[in-house]
C-alpha cells in the first residue's frame, strides 16, 4: 500500500498490569519492552500517569522517561499521558523542557483531561473540572513553551506572575505537543483549538468508524481559531497482536484480554463490560469478529490496517498499538518482531526500493545471466581452455 508518508509505529503502554503481579517486576517488563522496540525500529511510545486502581504502577511518566532515555538508543519518548488538571501547568512545561534535554530531543509531550475516575477522586478533584482546566492549562503551557512570559490567575487551581522557562527546546521545530482523545469529541475540539496533535483512544470499540468524524472534530475547531492540522500529528491506538497463525494469536492473548476487559474496565473502573458472555478462551476471537481487533498473521493484520487507514478519510500518522502484556515475555516479543519484520515495512516506505531491485532483477535475469556466463566463457578461452557448451545454465556461442 502506496501512502503518502512514512506511518510511524509506536506504543501506548498505560501500563496495566494485573493488581496479583509484582510491581516492582512489572516496571522492570516495562523497561525492556521499550528496549526491545528501541532495538527492532519502532519509532515512539507514550507512557501514562495513574496513581490509583491497582493496575497501573507508573506515576510519573517523566522520571521513567528519564531512566528508560538511558537504556535506549533512537526511540522517541512521550508522556502518554499527563493529567493536565492534577498539575500546575508551569511545572509541566519545565520538566518537559528539562526532559527534552535530558533525552537529547526524543520527548514528546502527550496531555489529557484524566480519565482514570479513582485519581480524580482521591485527589479532591470532580471529573466536570478536568476538561476545563485540560483546556486552560494547554493553553499555558505552549505560552511557556513558546518562550513567552505569562501572567494567569485560575482560582482554585494556580496562579503565575511574569513566568517563563529557562530552557528553550533542544531542537528549533519545538516538543511535539498531542492531546488524547478517549470517549467524548471535547479533547478532539482542545487539540484543534490549539492547533496540536491527536492520540485517538480505541479501547474495545469497533476500529475506524469514528477516525473521520474525530479528524473532522478537531479540524473545525482549528479553523476557528486560525491553526491547520497535520495528519501526520494524528495517532490511532488500537489492539494489535501478530502471530503465525489467527488462532495462535488468539490462544496467546484471550485469556488476558478478557481479564483486562473485565476485570479493569469493567470490575474496577465502573464502565458496561462488552456484550460478550462466552468463555475467557473464546474473547479474542469475539473481539476481532466485531471489529475491536486485528489479531493474526503479518498478512491479516496488515489487511486490517489498509481497512483502518482507507475508513480514517484521509490517513493519520502513525499507529500506537495498546501496550497491554496479555501474554508470556517470549510471545509478546515475538509478537513485536513478527510486526516489525512483516507489517511495518508495507506502511514505512522500507519495502518499496528492496522490491523494485528485486523485480528488476527478476525481469532482467536471464540477460544478466547470459552476460555472467558469456564473460566466463571468455576467460576460458583467453586461458587457452575448452568452453563447454552451457555455462551456468546458459547457452554458449562457439
Amino acid at each position: 500500500m502506496k501512502l503518502p508518508w512514512r506511518l510511524k509505529f509506536g506504543l501506548f503502554m498505560a501500563p496495566y498490569h494485573p493488581v496479583r503481579d509484582n510491581m516492582s517486576l512489572t516496571i522492570r517488563r516495562d523497561v525492556r519492552t521499550i528496549q526491545w522496540l528501541d532495538e527492532l525500529g519502532y519509532d515512539e511510545v507514550f507512557i501514562g500517569e495513574h496513581h490509583s486502581g491497582g493496575w497501573e504502577p507508573i506515576s510519573s511518566p517523566e522520571v521513567f522517561i528519564a531512566h528508560v532515555a538511558q537504556e535506549t538508543e533512537s526511540i522517541k519518548l512521550g508522556t502518554g499521558v499527563l493529567s493536565v488538571g492534577y498539575h500546575n501547568p508551569y511545572m509541566i512545561a519545565e520538566r518537559i523542557l528539562l526532559l527534552d534535554h535530558l533525552t537529547r530531543g526524543r520527548v514528546m509531550l502527550g496531555l489529557g483531561p484524566g480519565a482514570t475516575a479513582p485519581d480524580t477522586a482521591q485527589m479532591g478533584l470532580h471529573a466536570t473540572q478536568m476538561r476545563p482546566r485540560l483546556d486552560e492549562g494547554l493553553g499555558i503551557i505552549l505560552r511557556l513553551l513558546n518562550g513567552e512570559e505569562v501572567t494567569h490567575e485560575s482560582p482554585g487551581w494556580f496562579s503565575l506572575k511574569n513566568a517563563s522557562c529557562q530552557l528553550q527546546p533542544y531542537h528549533e521545530e519545538g516538543i511535539p505537543v498531542f492531546v488524547t482523545g478517549t470517549s467524548s469529541p471535547g479533547s478532539a475540539r482542545v487539540a484543534g483549538k490549539h492547533g496540536v496533535g491527536i492520540l485517538s483512544g480505541a479501547s474495545f470499540k469497533p476500529i475506524g468508524p469514528g477516525l473521520k468524524s474525530i479528524w473532522d472534530t478537531a479540524s473545525d475547531a482549528a479553523a476557528e481559531h486560525g491553526h491547520t492540522l497535520d495528519r501526520r500529528d494524528y495517532r490511532v491506538m488500537t489492539r494489535i497482536y501478530v502471530a503465525e497463525s489467527r488462532e495462535q494469536a488468539c490462544r496467546d492473548i484471550s485469556a488476558g484480554l478478557h481479564e483486562f476487559d473485565f476485570e479493569y474496565f469493567s470490575g474496577t473502573l465502573g464502565r458496561p463490560a462488552p456484550s460478550y458472555e462466552g468463555p475467557p478462551e473464546d474473547y479474542a476471537d469475539w473481539c476481532v469478529d466485531n471489529g475491536g481487533a486485528l489479531f493474526g498473521t503479518p498478512e491479516e493484520v496488515t489487511a486490517g490496517l489498509e481497512r483502518i487507514w482507507e475508513s480514517s478519510g484521509e490517513g493519520f500518522g502513525g499507529i500506537l498499538l495498546m501496550g497491554n502484556e496479555f501474554a508470556p515475555p517470549d510471545r509478546m516479543r515475538n509478537h513485536y518482531e513478527l510486526l516489525a519484520r512483516y507489517v511495518m515495512p508495507h506502511f514505512n516506505g522500507a519495502i518499496d526500493r528492496p522490491s523494485r531491485s528485486h523485480a528488476r532483477a527478476v525481469a532482467e535475469r536471464v540477460v544478466n545471466n547470459q552476460g555472467e556466463a558469456d564473460a566466463i566463457a571468455e576467460a576460458i578461452r583467453a586461458a587457452g581452455g575448452e568452453v563447454p557448451d552451457v555455462i551456468l545454465g546458459a547457452p554458449i556461442k562457439k
